[in-house]
């Protein structure tokens, strides 16, 4: 399923080579490490929710610390970089420590 993106997300996204870079791609998980998001430097992300693997896919794009998510089915959400902790959704990610 093909998603019309806003036209700012389009002109944002086709300024993007294949690999985009920013200091939060990656992995991000809640505190209890029940919903986890991966940040992919193509631009896309994928999400996991509990054991359903890639509930949600879509893709992104980071404005300073501001992000802006158009997801595959339509939905759109946005989320802000504090401190390296994601805030989204009424949600807290933490980066994924290796």
């Amino acid at each position: 399923m093909a998603v019309s993106l806003p036209v700012h997300a389009e002109d944002k996204m086709s300024n993007h080579h294949a690999t985009i870079s920013h200091p939060y791609i990656g992995m991000w998980v809640t505190g209890d490490g029940h919903i986890r998001q991966e940040l992919l430097p193509n631009g896309r992300y994928d999400e996991a929710r509990g054991k359903r693997q890639s509930a949600y896919q879509g893709c992104y794009v980071v404005t300073g610390n501001h992000i802006d998510y158009w997801d595959d089915t339509g939905f759109t959400a946005d989320g802000k970089f504090v401190d390296d902790v994601l805030y989204h959704g009424g949600m807290v990610f933490y980066r994924e420590k290796s």
